[in-house]
């Protein structure tokens, strides 16, 4: 197991271990964020324990292109059921995705106060960003996070305070980004919510080619507050 010490860098992907693990230790700096997404590499783990650098194979993305909307679902957007905004409460949609129990997962089990630190640099250079949801009370009822480089956005986490709020989120964003051209959006992991939607397995090294092409694609630097819009919610499919 490669263990990182305080310089930025690390080691190939092709040296991942079966599970996926890249690296283990190091710390949330937000360029060491930034240059591990750039390798095709997240962090992942208790924070009780030194992160873990993961590269899985295969890797769990979504084609923009191949979004799956379920019927329910269109229904929801038809009637408007939510507002959304993007980049406004970046540091509140981060710590929900931590504190809300989703599917079996522990509560709180990997977003700890370091990696918020973090990813609230990376957000504040313009490369993490946020979707919020808010219902008609104007709560803050679901949402979710990642990061933008070129026409890739990775997607972190999210969460739902209210039934189809997460959905909503990812709907709106993904319709938004395939208007805008984005090549894929990396889900990391594979889930059952996810793979309804239509992501699938792809090589590692698939998606390692995917972002070496991606290097010469400019990147959409925060904040998108008024970068991404409602009625992109009516395109088809």
């Amino acid at each position: 197991m490669h263990w990182l010490n305080h310089r930025l860098a690390f080691p190939s992907v092709d040296s991942a271990t079966s599970e996926g693990i890249v690296a283990v230790g190091g710390d949330y700096r937000w360029e060491r964020i930034l240059l591990a997404y750039r390798l095709g590499i997240f962090p992942w783990g208790n924070p009780s324990d030194p992160i873990l650098w993961w590269s899985p194979d295969p890797r769990f993305v979504l084609f923009p292109d191949r979004l799956r909307v379920q019927k329910s679902m269109r229904s929801t957007i038809r009637r408007r059921r939510f507002s959304v905004s993007y980049d406004t409460q970046f540091r509140a949609v981060v710590t929900a995705c931590g504190l809300v129990p989703r599917g079996g997962e522990m509560v709180g089990t990997w977003i700890s106060d370091a990696l918020i630190d973090g990813y609230a640099a990376l957000h504040e250079q313009g490369f993490a960003h946020s979707v919020e949801v808010w219902n008609e009370d104007g709560e803050l009822v679901g949402g979710l996070y990642g990061v933008a480089l070129g026409r890739v956005f990775c997607g972190e986490s999210m969460f739902a305070l209210e039934p189809n709020a997460s959905k909503y989120a990812f709907t709106h964003l993904v319709r938004n980004l395939r208007r805008r051209g984005y090549a894929l959006v990396d889900c990391q992991m594979p889930t059952p919510h996810l793979e309804r939607f239509g992501a699938e397995p792809i090589s590692r090294r698939e998606y390692i080619r995917t972002l070496r092409l991606n290097d010469a694609e400019p990147t959409d630097l925060g904040p998108w507050t008024t970068l991404m819009t409602d009625d992109a919610l009516d395109d088809h499919p």
